[in-house]
């Protein structure tokens, strides 16, 4: 299992590829107001994502967080 750090317009989280999930990502935003909130994504018979692909995903994600509670409404 690859875990690492991906920081994303000046956003911080923890990133792991799921064990027997080839393509599965999970984050946890270790910047956001909200202890262990995050997300998932992946891709369907993929064996991984590329860094900017994941940085995408990333994005797509604080798009869609809400400014006053911190989580996708």
């Amino acid at each position: 299992m690859r875990r690492w750090t991906l920081t994303v317009d000046g956003e911080g989280f923890d990133v792991h590829e799921r064990p027997g999930e080839p393509g599965t990502y999970d984050f946890t935003w270790l910047t956001g107001p909200n202890p262990g909130y995050g997300f998932t994504t992946g891709v369907h018979g993929a064996d991984s994502l590329s860094t900017r692909e994941l940085e995408a995903a990333a994005r797509d994600f604080l798009g869609q967080v809400d400014p006053v509670t911190g989580h996708i409404e």
